[in-house]
């Protein structure tokens, strides 16, 4: 189930990330949600993928992501 937009995202991306983290979230997600179409694990993968996207330009501090 690809997100069609931020306000569509989990809550605890929305509740911990910036509009642009999520953002970043959001087509990564995407991304692998169609990269991935095959696995039948496909959107556990996608979380992880997005994930891992928004981890290479903010950290977490306290409860919310910040810009590296």
């Amino acid at each position: 189930m690809p997100y069609g937009s931020i306000a569509e995202l989990p809550a605890p991306v929305r509740a911990h990330l910036p509009k642009a983290a999520q953002e970043i979230y959001l087509a990564a997600f995407n991304g692998a949600w169609e990269g991935y179409a095959a696995r039948a694990d496909r959107e556990a993968v996608a979380h992880k993928v997005a994930w891992t996207a928004v981890k290479k330009q903010y950290r977490k501090q306290g409860a919310r992501g910040v810009r590296k």
